[in-house]
């Protein structure tokens, strides 16, 4: 069995695109197989129902919208989803969350990162677990990161440390094993990936396909991800988003989706 897979937004467009499909900052993924239809992300806006009108994608008869975390390039496109859409997500996703500077105890909030998104006309499943998804798409739940890093903080006046705990992961249990896909990657590719295996007990990853946080990544950690993937030895890693032209300069054999793209795995 294959599957489908749509690039509806992505940062970049290709230079022999359809030149009236939009590319924004963001991500969001069509992705089918012969049972289900599963929208991966909504990117910052309706970028991504224009952008399926113009490709031919039916977005009417969906199994679910997973949203991977909670940030506005993610999940900005909510309002444009189908009325009463099944959204499967974790349970912090609507945190307020701010990129922000911190110095001599105070914090200096930047951006807000987070949408006012009402969900109220969804069908929403929350989950901090893992859940199954149709027949072979699965939800990660809450990964597990020894050490987590901060991006930003949360809320307007505490300004706790933003851990993107809401981040989850989409899964495709396929016959070559595992396609993992990745919204951000804010909990680091190697804890995904492991995580991952550990909740299928499918060793083998077939895919790695969006966003690995690598754009500004040091060579430490770069290195550490490449030789990762090197002992892993996945068949496909498809970077984009924010893996950025600087991490996918470091990942072995490493391809860069963009709007527009159309990809099948087997």
């Amino acid at each position: 069995m294959s599957i489908t897979i749509s690039v509806l937004l992505e940062n970049r467009l290709h230079s022999s695109a359809n030149p009236s499909l939009r590319a924004k900052a963001g991500l969001s993924l069509f992705i089918q197989d012969e049972n289900d239809s599963i929208l991966f992300d909504t990117g910052p806006d309706d970028s991504f129902l224009h952008n399926a009108a113009l490709m031919g994608v039916d977005l009417t008869g969906l199994t679910a919208a997973v949203l991977s975390h909670g940030h506005y390039d993610h999940c900005g496109g909510v309002p444009w989803l189908p009325e009463a859409c099944r959204i499967v997500c974790h349970p912090l996703i609507a945190s307020e969350r701010y990129s922000a500077i911190r110095f001599s105890g105070y914090t200096a909030r930047i951006k807000k990162l987070s949408l006012n998104n009402d969900y109220s006309r969804f069908r929403m499943a929350y989950s901090r677990a893992p859940l199954q998804i149709g027949e072979r798409f699965m939800w990660s739940g809450e990964i597990p990161v020894a050490v987590p890093h901060a991006y930003g903080v949360l809320g307007a006046d505490n300004a706790d440390e933003d851990y993107v705990t809401d981040e989850g992961v989409l899964l495709y249990k396929s016959d070559r094993g595992l396609v993992i896909f990745i919204g951000c990657g804010h909990r680091g590719l190697i804890d995904i990936v492991r995580h991952c295996q550990s909740i299928t007990g499918i060793h083998h990853v077939h895919a790695l396909f969006g966003g690995f946080h690598l754009r500004s990544a040091s060579p430490q950690k770069l290195w550490a991800v490449r030789q990762f993937l090197r002992d892993l030895k996945p068949d496909r890693v498809m970077g984009c988003h924010c893996t950025g032209r600087w991490g996918n300069v470091w990942l072995p054999d490493a391809v860069s989706p963009s709007t527009g793209d159309v990809y099948v795995l087997g």
